[in-house]
């Protein structure tokens, strides 16, 4: 081969080539990125207490104990639904009664179907059954004031009707029509008064809440006031009596111990501090677990803890302004915002088309956001969908709440200072290296939170995201 065939088998090239060049360059590298990240706006809107023993007391005015409001069933192995036993203490006249008259009453429950559109119960008609919706959305309805037919209340999962008027054996004072198909477990009023004839215990609660079976209307202890008067006349003496046993809030905690090898962090440390980016997204993923708790914690996170008289259901399942205006008028009392699964936003960005009012925009902390009424409606996707491979995408719930101690509001709760600080809260401590040359970090976050009255907070229960409309 001659010099001339070689020289024209080669790549005509007359630079040097980039890759080539990539070897004598630097690359410029971002921070780890991490997809789990979110911009946590709870965390970011709540007022925060910081507490100085961690331990965070709510004094309040003494109240009536209430109960959850509903009445848990469950399916058992026979495809049956039961009614959990020891639930019937919501009742008020069952709340002191042993436990096997509990479970023979729990035993008496008849399932039946209701079809959408069927009565349950008749306006009128003897209460001569409980009823109990073991799952379904069904309507309380009655006549209004003006004659208009007027809706009362929105049923579901575990809502019961009508306790009083059962155990006095009143008429039904409302109307309850199926709007979905509803399991309703009934039992009847003979087997409670059977029960009271054997059961003396049973017989004197039962007297005492027909002689005053209404919860009063002050849900707290009434103090005693007197106005509009004239001349002199005595005037009433009172004093505000406080909860003996008031509820105390201790700090939750999240923990975890970070490990990074002594060869990574000594040698592989530039650009990019390796040690520092393994903190930054260990602290991320403890702040969103942080976020997650103060939400679905069974003991202090916020969905566990409305009251009964604070819950809404939505009428026809996806979250319209008609639902959203209910829920303001539980939270009336400066409410600052509404939080929500990003998809329950959208659900309801689509009944607002359909009813052409279009939500109004606000920025708040640089990005745009929806309001309704004013209040931004805030994303989180901590607030959970529930739903399973074969039904639809799923439901979640929407909260609303005030916030700040002044306004006797939702606050979070952190300690005022922990060792080795290195944001509110939240701690690194070093714990040596080991024999594998292992460097060890505790990095632990200190929180929790507190609804101070329960007007401070509402929710709207189990809407539906996945309703769509055709606008053609």
């Amino acid at each position: 081969m001659t010099t001339e065939t070689v020289q024209q088998s080669q790549p005509s090239r007359q630079s040097l080539s980039t890759s080539a060049a990539r070897n004598l360059a630097t690359t410029t590298k971002t921070a780890p990125q991490m997809l789990g990240i979110t911009p946590r706006y709870l965390l970011r809107s709540l007022p925060w207490v910081d507490l100085e023993a961690g331990v965070y007391r709510v004094n309040r005015r003494r109240g009536f104990i209430l109960g959850d409001g509903q009445i848990s069933t469950y399916v058992d192995g026979d495809n049956t639904s039961r009614v959990v036993a020891e639930d019937l203490r919501e009742l008020p006249f069952l709340s002191q009664v042993d436990s096997p008259l509990l479970t023979a009453l729990a035993n008496a429950f008849v399932e039946r179907e209701v079809a959408p559109g069927e009565p349950i119960v008749d306006a009128g008609a003897p209460a001569d059954q409980l009823h109990i919706i073991a799952s379904g959305r069904a309507e309380k309805r009655a006549t209004g004031e003006y004659g208009a037919d007027a809706l009362v209340a929105v049923l579901g999962d575990g809502d019961y009707f009508d306790a009083t008027a059962w155990a006095g054996g009143a008429p039904m004072p409302y109307r309850v029509t199926a709007v979905s198909s509803c399991t309703v477990l009934s039992l009847d009023r003979r087997t409670l008064v059977e029960l009271a004839d054997r059961e003396p215990s049973l017989r004197a609660q039962l007297d005492a809440f027909q002689a005053d079976g209404r919860q009063p209307a002050d849900r707290e202890h009434p103090i005693d006031l007197t106005s509009g008067h004239s001349g002199e006349p005595y005037l009433p003496e009172t004093f505000v009596d406080y909860e003996e046993g008031p509820r105390e809030y201790e700090l939750s905690i999240a923990q975890t111990v970070l490990k990074v090898h002594t060869r990574v962090s000594d040698v592989y440390n530039s650009s990019i501090d390796q040690v520092q980016a393994q903190l930054r997204l260990t602290t991320e993923a403890l702040r969103e677990r942080q976020e997650w708790e103060m939400l679905n914690h069974p003991e202090y996170g916020l969905l566990n803890n409305v009251v009964p008289s604070q819950r809404v259901r939505p009428r026809r399942g996806a979250p319209t302004p008609d639902d959203m205006d209910e829920l303001l008028s539980r939270v009336w009392k400066q409410p600052a915002f509404f939080l929500a699964h990003p998809r329950a936003i959208a659900a309801f960005g689509r009944e607002c088309t359909r009813r052409g009012v279009p939500p109004q925009i606000v920025e708040l902390f640089g990005s745009p956001f929806l309001t309704w009424r004013g209040v931004p409606l805030l994303p989180s996707d901590k607030l959970d969908l529930k739903g399973s491979a074969t039904s639809a995408p799923g439901t979640t719930n929407i909260l609303l709440m005030r916030v700040g101690e002044d306004r006797q509001g939702v606050v979070g709760l952190r300690p005022s200072k922990v060792p080795d600080e290195v944001e509110p809260g939240l701690s690194v401590r070093a714990m040596g290296v080991d024999r594998q040359a292992i460097t060890s970090y505790l990095v632990t976050s200190y929180f929790s939170a507190a609804a101070l009255v329960d007007d401070a907070i509402a929710v709207l229960q189990n809407v539906e995201v996945s309703n769509y409309h055709d606008y053609s």
